[in-house]
């Protein structure tokens, strides 16, 4: 059991993601690696979730009636191709600047995305659930990964999926993730990630487990710099995404 003041909140992190919410939906600006990493990650979340909701992925609105949860949802990259695709989404951030920024952006493209400034923990609480429940690059800049989890799980209704995509902590990570991504490829600000919150497949797994959440996938993603693409494979030694389900 938590303990009664256990936060997943991560101050230093919100802060510095904070300070440059201004700049979510600036294709070639700070969050550019997010824009280049959304397509595959969103093909990979609407063939997992229609797969398990027996949805037909190749409709135009193929969540729709679903609810879907975004947690960490940042400037809302992830919440409005969700919303766009049919799901009743709601979208949770710990910065109340990244909320502001992602309430402002989905009223211009006339999406209707219910937005809260609050943490997994505190929705957690208040008994909700819901569909699928997703969370991208999140886990590895929390304060309380087996809290986040926790929270995460509590959240995913009966029938419901789970999305989680992360960092490994791996000698390649540390090379690749922020050597390569912050000091010499410069995607990143230098300072976005610490590898020593980086998590390893098996503690997501094991996180999920002990919440009755049933993993069916984990799946590498992997950049191709030739074509400056990413593709789901089976190496995880970087990146990697997961798919469970209750």
């Amino acid at each position: 059991m938590a303990a009664e003041n256990a936060t997943t909140i991560d101050p230093e992190d919100v802060a510095r993601f904070s300070a440059i919410a201004d700049e979510w939906w600036d294709p070639d600006g700070k969050f550019k690696p997010l824009h280049r990493f959304n397509p595959i990650r969103l093909h990979y979340i609407r063939d997992r979730i229609c797969t398990h909701f027996g949805r037909d992925k190749q409709t135009l609105r193929p969540f729709a009636g679903l609810r879907l949860l975004d947690v960490g949802c940042g400037g809302g990259l992830i919440s409005e191709p969700l919303a766009r695709m049919g799901a009743d989404v709601t979208g949770i951030d710990a910065s109340d600047r990244n909320i502001k920024t992602a309430q402002v952006h989905a009223e211009q493209g006339g999406l209707d995305i219910s937005y809260h400034s609050t943490t997994v923990e505190e929705i957690a609480a208040t008994g909700e659930s819901y569909d699928a429940v997703i969370s991208l690059e999140v886990v590895e800049h929390v304060a309380d990964v087996d809290l986040f989890l926790d929270g995460c799980a509590a959240l995913t209704a009966d029938n419901g999926a789970i999305t989680l995509a992360t960092l490994n902590r791996t000698p390649k990570s540390f090379a690749f993730g922020i050597v390569g991504a912050e000091y010499i490829m410069r995607w990143l600000p230098r300072g976005t990630h610490n590898w020593k919150k980086f998590v390893r497949p098996s503690e997501l797994a094991r996180g999920l487990r002990r919440n009755g959440i049933t993993v069916d996938d984990i799946s590498g993603l992997t950049f191709n710099p030739l074509n400056s693409e990413w593709r789901v494979s089976g190496d995880v030694s970087v990146n990697y995404i997961l798919f469970g389900t209750r």
